[in-house]
């Protein structure tokens, strides 16, 4: 074994160099793509994983004593490493466990050419995330060549930073990766700033990328300031997840919209929607059959097969760069195989549900549903997918059932009259004086919407498609009203009642669990 490991690391550091050189041109890049070397890629970034686990064990003090408390070892199949006796990491297990500096190469934090970014806090306290120089190139590169793929190479654009700037993470890493490609304005989520930016710029020969939480281009184009007709303007969202409801209303606005996947504990862009993914996750929303084959690949093994009726995101990822699992309990576990980050992350479990598949596999299951790939639109160089079904920790529990913040967003722009009402959405459950459940679902309306007069028809047709897409939710609606628990929507103005004191800086929050009322 130690030839093998040897020789497989002397590999990967020299192919780290090729790597280099071929980044240099966008042509270059591309052959590290060519069709039918995704295997050569999926056993290179094992390999890569592997040399990252080895440089992290030996030089981070805190990673050093996470293997010795959990006894993790990497051994070899052949020439493939197994990481099935590595423990994942978290955030209560490591994040939380090891100070900052002990987590980073050398035990210590660099004091040039690093930033420290923060997470949002949208689950509780921010965290602090330290990145070097090394990773903030790489991952800026790999967003330059998406964004000329998702733009056109020839297209002048004019890049809207409209995630929350300051320390937090998304705002400050988009700023970073963008300005040497395009030309830039970060302007943070400040409706006004925008709608004045394109209006001095223009509708001639410009091509506008407006970046931001979907709630926030939502409220963009509820804004009628603009008539975005005379624009061309993509949307590229980030930060949580997005319906395809809310894509389509969007499209009224915006060319194309697409997103991406990634985290503050992890690196932003680790995988991107196309539109290929974005068809794909259409013909799963309107073929149940499809839909449930597709889930159904990985529920026997793992614990997806509650969400069988799901509709996940869909994105493709590059594994050279990150190696995606997914373990018993249904939860993405994401290793950074780049060995130049200063704090490592190997075997990282955010607790988000999903799964991967290749290609292959998912043509295979197009093809059983009657489906040919052909008449899709291309896929990224035949790059394996990730399945995303959100977080595994962020749904609504009531009564058994588990209500996630997808379903509700769906019907919300299901609902034609509601659609163009709403600002933002919450689902409340607490516990009366005799201990039972309740349910709230509050709707916040946009700025200067009045509460609608016909808000008991609007909560009924809620409640009949919340039932039609989600049976957990039937089923469960059904024993409560038994015990006179009946399920209710609140509608509030704007920033009033649950809603005091949102910031749009931050994402949404889409769940509460209150005291006994």
């Amino acid at each position: 074994m130690k030839v093998r490991k040897h020789l497989i690391f002397a590999f990967v550091i020299a192919a780290a160099f090729v790597r280099l050189l071929l980044e240099k041109s966008g042509l270059g890049f591309k052959l590290l793509f060519l069709p039918g070397t995704s295997p050569l890629r999926d056993q290179i970034g094992k390999w890569k994983a592997w040399y990252a686990f080895e440089k992290a064990r030996r030089e981070c003090p805190a990673y050093e004593a996470f293997c010795a408390k959990h006894n993790c070892e990497v051994t070899l199949d052949g020439w493939t490493p197994n990481f099935s006796q590595v423990v994942a990491m978290d955030k209560p297990n490591y994040i939380k466990a090891y100070d900052i500096a002990s987590r980073c190469h050398g035990g210590k934090l660099p004091t040039r050419g690093a930033v420290i970014d923060q997470s949002s806090g949208s689950t509780g306290k921010p965290t602090n995330w330290v990145r070097g120089s090394a990773e903030r190139k790489a991952v800026a590169r790999t967003i330059q060549l998406a964004l000329r793929e998702f733009a056109g190479r020839k297209k002048k654009i004019l890049f809207v930073n409209a995630f929350a700037l300051g320390p937090w993470a998304t705002g400050m890493c988009v700023s970073y990766s963008v300005c040497d490609e395009t030309l830039l304005i970060s302007t943070g989520p400040d409706i006004d700033k925008i709608i004045g930016t394109l209006e001095d710029f223009g509708s001639e020969g410009w091509l506008y990328v407006i970046a931001g939480y979907p709630p926030f281009l939502k409220m963009l184009a509820d804004s009628k300031k603009l008539d975005w007709k005379k624009y061309q303007a993509l949307g590229f969202y980030g930060g949580e997840g997005m319906s395809e409801g809310m894509r389509t209303y969007l499209m009224g606005t915006f060319r194309e919209v697409y997103g991406d996947y990634g985290a503050s504990d992890l690196e932003i862009n680790i995988a991107a929607e196309n539109a290929f993914t974005v068809a794909v996750r259409r013909l799963m929303e309107q073929n149940p059959a499809l839909r449930r084959r597709i889930n159904s690949a990985v529920s026997k093994h793992n614990g997806l097969n509650r969400l069988e009726d799901a509709l996940p995101h869909i994105f493709q990822y590059n594994q050279l760069d990150y190696l995606v699992e997914s373990n018993d309990e249904g939860e993405l576990i994401i290793t950074l195989t780049r060995s130049s980050n200063v704090s490592p992350r190997i075997k990282y479990n955010i607790h988000d549900n999903g799964h991967v598949m290749t290609y292959g596999e998912l043509c295979q299951m197009l093809d059983q549903e009657g489906v040919s790939v052909r008449t899709l639109p291309p896929a990224i160089a035949n790059l394996p997918l990730m399945f995303h079904y959100g977080r595994s920790d962020l749904a609504a529990s009531w009564w058994g059932c588990k209500i996630p913040p997808t379903d509700m967003e769906k019907i919300c722009f299901e609902i034609a009259e509601l659609s163009t009402i709403f600002n933002s959405f919450r689902l409340i459950t607490r516990e009366n004086a005799e201990h039972n459940k309740l349910l709230e679902i509050a709707i916040e309306l946009g700025d200067g919407q009045p509460i609608p007069a016909n808000a008991a028809e609007l909560e009924a047709q809620v409640f009949q498609l919340l039932e039609h897409h989600n049976q957990d939710f039937r089923e469960s609606a059904r024993i409560a009203a038994q015990k006179g628990i009946i399920p209710k929507v609140v509608f509030y103005g704007f920033r009033q009642g649950p809603f005091v004191g949102s910031d749009i800086r931050l994402k949404n929050k889409y769940t509460e669990e209150t005291s006994v009322k």
